[in-house]
């Protein structure tokens, strides 16, 4: 009987002593995800595709937001803990607890970027821009502009044109290649659905043709109020055979020789993209035309104008002219006020 009660105690002891070791081991845990985080301000960590919890609480703990580890590890693991963080950069708020930040990634906050791709660019400078972003993972960086049309399922498109101006924002660490997707996805919806939507009185030959057009207005004027002037005149000049003798085709075709001024021999020059000596339009977009341009082209001024030049009165303005003789008067207003002497003018617009 004696040796019942002895054993009876023991069990009863060790039972006490297994709780109480529960209830140290519990609340350790519970310590663990309450601790707050020593990361310094800014601290981001990364989160590849399929990391484990183990991982990334390794990587907590390399930056000072974790301390234990495998004590959050367990904790998790006993409470049915799931780590569900989407990848991406993740910026930790300063002093956060484990269980906020577990909360922050299983509810994918990541860093949210954003890149601007400016209208009138050209498709250089947009790689450019996406290249320089730090933000961006560059899987397409070592791409020639042919095989980065043939990745996108576009093999023998030249790329000049066929992505939309605009800011993307991103979560930091996506692939340059979801920006170029959804900038030329854009481009098509943006240019097809304004070419279905024409004025009947646009006589280009298809959507590429009014592409190539915006482009080439979008770089004759910034002003709004002007872009369906411009695209007018071009397209009238188009209807009649007549050249579209624009300076931004001869500057894009020139390329690095461009010396930041056009000379009388630039014009007299044959190329693909000299409009002074070629009828039509050049064999691609010069830039990548905004949406306002595209609509421009689309939905044409009602103007008999074939001209238009430069008012020089410092606000972008143009003076837009039906007949040649006066175009060449608003030409002569033109240089008188910016002191130029007729000879030495090379462009200035459709002339």
């Amino acid at each position: 009987m004696a040796r019942t009660r002895s054993s009876a105690g023991i069990l009863a002891a060790a039972a006490v002593a297994l709780v109480a070791a529960a209830l140290v081991f519990q609340h350790a845990l519970d310590a663990s995800m309450n601790e707050r985080s020593l990361a310094p301000r800014g601290t981001r960590i990364q989160v590849p595709a399929g990391a484990s919890l183990r991982s990334v609480l390794a990587e907590l703990a390399r930056v000072g937001a974790v301390h234990r580890p495998r004590l959050v590890e367990w904790y998790l693991r006993l409470h049915g803990g799931h780590l569900l963080a989407q990848a991406g950069i993740y910026e930790l708020a300063e002093g956060a607890t484990a269980h906020a930040i577990l909360d922050q990634l299983n509810a994918g906050q990541v860093v949210l970027s954003q890149v601007t791709i400016v209208e009138g660019w050209t498709f250089a400078q947009m790689r450019a821009a996406l290249n320089a972003n730090g933000d961006l993972q560059h899987d397409w960086q070592r791409l020639d502009d042919a095989a980065l049309m043939r990745a996108l399922g576009q093999a023998g498109v030249p790329a000049e044109g066929r992505f939309f101006p605009d800011t993307y924002r991103f979560a930091a660490g996506t692939s340059d290649r979801r920006i170029y997707e959804l900038a030329w996805q854009r481009m098509n919806e943006r240019l097809h659905a304004e070419w279905a939507a024409r004025d009947p009185s646009v006589s280009l030959a298809n959507a590429d043709a009014a592409l190539i057009l915006a482009s080439i207005v979008e770089k004759e004027t910034a002003r709004e109020d002007e872009r369906a002037k411009v695209a007018a005149v071009f397209g009238n000049r188009l209807h009649i055979g007549m050249r579209l003798q624009s300076d931004p085709t001869i500057i894009y075709g020139l390329g690095a020789r461009y010396d930041g001024n056009l000379h009388r021999r630039d014009l007299v020059t044959d190329g693909p993209y000299n409009t002074y000596t070629r009828h039509g339009l050049p064999p691609t977009p010069i830039a990548l035309p905004g949406g306002a341009s595209i609509h421009a082209v689309l939905h044409p001024a009602d103007s008999k104008a074939l001209y238009f030049v430069a008012t020089g009165t410092g606000d972008g303005r143009h003076h837009f002219s039906v007949t040649y003789a006066e175009h060449s008067a608003a030409l002569r207003q033109f240089l008188k006020r910016i002191g130029a002497v007729p000879d030495a003018a090379a462009g200035g617009g459709a002339r």
